[in-house]
């Protein structure tokens, strides 16, 4: 790892940037150094622009992922390299942000029938019944089901806020039914959906978002369903069950 790439990575973690941001933003960067062959260090303002001409240009990409691409070359002048930036001398792209495709309760349901992985099964219920996004799944621990109450604590979500969700008599059974599989004891463990490959014995380490994509993509791929990636969008509860719990006040 060179001194630059760490000096961003810190950056990155000290600002509490999810697991994907991270991974977005120094692909990102890496990217904008091979096609140049210097390091980013050595790159201006101008280099950025001609970039994006290329990105667009030569490499047809979507305007959502060159202003991605932006983003991540802008954290790294801004906030590693101490440089200035104004909007003025670099407009992100502008693009259209059409409605995302909506999934019937139908084709759910579907996909969750359709999976045969528990783990893959108790994720999408999670989903399904939450409306949470998938970093916020991955960094759920044992301790944040409060069966008492009836909902799930979500530390640092969008926003960085803390916020409550209801929790259903469903998925709190399917959720203790995963654990029953996994042979382990929830008090024992940090992480609600522990890491550690195919086993998930690794109670100190949770499962990474990209789990979590997989999972929807392969259940949708099984149900014959589309715009998997849009999953959370198709939530039935993603905007009502996510509203604070009126009995979760000083949890």
């Amino acid at each position: 790892m060179t001194r630059l790439r760490k000096m961003m990575l810190d950056e990155l973690e000290r600002r509490n940037y999810t697991q994907s941001t991270r991974r977005a933003y120094l692909l990102g960067v890496a990217d904008f150094a091979r096609h140049f062959r210097r390091s980013p260090d050595q790159l201006t303002l101008d280099h950025i622009r001609d970039y994006q001409v290329h990105l667009f240009r030569v490499r047809k990409l979507r305007p959502a992922t060159v202003a991605a691409r932006v983003a991540a070359l802008r954290f790294l002048f801004v906030q590693v390299l101490k440089r200035p930036w104004t909007v003025a001398e670099m407009p992100y792209p502008k693009h259209p942000d059409p409605l995302p495709t909506v999934l019937s309760q139908e084709e759910v349901a579907r996909m969750i029938d359709a999976t045969d992985n528990p783990l893959h099964r108790v994720i999408l219920m999670t989903l399904d019944g939450t409306g949470l996004r998938r970093a916020e799944l991955t960094h759920l621990k044992v301790a944040d089901i409060d069966s008492a109450r009836m909902v799930i604590h979500v530390r640092g979500g969008k926003g960085r806020k803390d916020r409550d969700v209801m929790l259903s008599p469903k998925l709190l059974d399917a959720l203790r039914q995963y654990w029953r599989c996994l042979k382990l004891k929830p008090k024992a463990a940090e992480w609600l959906f522990p890491g550690g490959g195919r086993a998930h014995n690794n109670l100190k380490q949770p499962i990474t978002d990209k789990v979590v994509w997989h999972a929807v993509r392969q259940a949708a791929k099984r149900a014959g369903a589309h715009a998997a990636p849009l999953f959370r969008h198709s939530l039935a509860g993603g905007g009502r069950r996510s509203a604070h719990h009126p009995t979760s006040a000083g949890t």
